[in-house]
């Protein structure tokens, strides 16, 4: 069986290697660090030539390099550019990287893996459902996006007592809900499927014409969009249910000191900041007085 383990500081790196570990993985807080990245990978690189440089045993048996990976999760700040550079970093040690997406403080950041792919297209990328939900109950949908997206693969909190865990407890899955989750049985090291060619990677999903290869991988790009989309419409209503808990309260407050609930300077001085608004960004003034009178009309009836 093939073993991962992370590593954050050089040290981590010799215990790990003289371990005789298969990959590597390099995790968000690290990542977000790129004089950390850049040691780990000095560290690497050094760890490796003396393997290569090193003599032959006694039964004259050479040394041989062993790390077949290196992981990177992206920085738990939402920054593609710094995830990239530490891709780069980490290739010059000349083994592949394989990137782990796993979101920002729970929330998917899909633009930001979205602008990695489509600059690094040549490399495998991982779903990381796990942290990027902090549930549990969240993780099977989430894994849906692996064939969504056209992802690799994912990299799964699997617990066999997930309330015993000593970290992250609550995000943590069950081998049974595992093995549901998967459908092929894992009977060869899973990771090797990435170093193949493109063509020979996905020789099972192999179409009969070129027009309909560009159909498939257009409608990935498609969905990586709509990824992008339903995140900002969650944070959206997020943010319109957090301005009527606010109304709510402005409503207990008028109340309690005999002032009524139209303030007509009040929501002058809101049309002019969205016409402001509007018109640096792009948007159809009327759209934008529109949305804003629904949305005063609904903190009105709330107060």
């Amino acid at each position: 069986m093939e073993i991962a383990t992370e590593v954050a500081t050089p040290e981590h790196v010799e215990a790990a290697l003289k371990a005789e570990v298969d990959y590597l993985w390099i995790g968000a807080r690290s990542s977000a660090n790129p004089i950390v990245v850049q040691e780990l990978a000095t560290a690497i690189g050094d760890r490796l030539r003396l393997t290569e440089h090193r003599p032959a045993s006694p039964d004259r048996t050479p040394a041989k390099t062993i790390l077949k990976g290196i992981l990177i999760k992206n920085p738990v700040n939402n920054d593609a550019g710094l995830w990239i550079g530490n891709i780069e970093r980490l290739e010059k040690t000349g083994v592949p990287v394989i990137a782990v997406h796993r979101g920002c403080g729970h929330q998917p950041c899909w633009a930001m893996a979205h602008a990695v792919r489509l600059a690094r297209p040549d490399i495998p990328m991982l779903l990381d459902p796990s942290h990027m939900s902090g549930d549990a109950k969240k993780v099977p949908e989430l894994m849906k996006k692996i064939e969504e997206l056209g992802l690799d693969g994912a990299m799964v909190e699997v617990h066999c007592r997930p309330e015993e865990a000593l970290s992250d407890a609550k995000q943590q899955i069950e081998p049974r809900t595992f093995a549901e989750l998967i459908p092929f049985g894992v009977t060869r090291p899973l990771l090797d499927e990435f170093w193949r060619t493109p063509s020979q990677k996905h020789a099972s999903e192999r179409v009969s014409s070129p027009n309909e290869e560009n159909r498939i991988e257009g409608e990935k790009e498609l969905n990586w969009l709509r990824a992008e989309i339903d995140e900002l419409d969650e944070r959206l209503w997020d943010t319109i249910a957090a301005r009527m808990d606010v109304s709510r309260r402005i409503g207990k407050w008028k109340k309690a000191h005999d002032v009524a609930p139209l303030q007509p300077k009040r929501f002058q001085q809101l049309s002019e900041q969205v016409a402001h608004f509007a018109k640096e960004n792009g948007l159809s003034a009327d759209f934008a007085q529109e949305v804003l009178k629904l949305i005063h009309e609904e903190s009105l009836r709330l107060q």
